[in-house]
């Protein structure tokens, strides 16, 4: 079991871990060791609530594909257990914000204060651009 938040975990199950060969430098640790792991979580087949599911599938998150599959690459560590650990837990952040509900805007109207300072400024730019304007000869 995973413990996201109060009351909601996933089932190891529902988590599909693979291990592969890491990327990048590191000698012949690299290409003789599977460190890297690589992290696959169906978003509609898993057992998160509704909500959950819908924040996470409505994020514009890279790492979420289109068909609702978060991807995790996890290969900083050059052990094996580490990077699982990893990518588990920046499985469990995402989750976690998408846990997050936004706080919904109120629309609001500008004071009458604001209108006269905005209607002023207005005034004293227009000003100083007629001021630019060439002056005319009235002979």
């Amino acid at each position: 079991m995973i413990e996201i938040a109060n009351g909601i975990s996933l089932l190891d199950a529902e988590v599909e871990l693979s291990a592969m060969r890491a990327q990048g430098a590191g000698g012949q640790n690299v290409n003789k060791v599977s460190s890297a792991v690589h992290l696959r979580f169906d978003i509609h087949r898993s057992s998160l609530p509704a909500a959950y599911k819908e924040r996470l599938l409505g994020m514009s998150d890279q790492r979420i594909t289109r068909d609702g599959v978060i991807v995790i690459k996890a290969q900083v560590f050059r052990s094996q257990d580490k990077n699982r650990v990893a990518a588990i837990a920046r499985l469990v952040e995402l989750i976690r914000r998408a846990g997050i509900v936004p706080k919904s805007r109120r629309p609001t109207r500008p004071t009458q204060t604001s209108r006269i300072k905005r209607l002023e400024g207005k005034k004293q730019k227009s000003d100083v651009k007629a001021l630019r304007a060439r002056v005319k000869d009235d002979n």
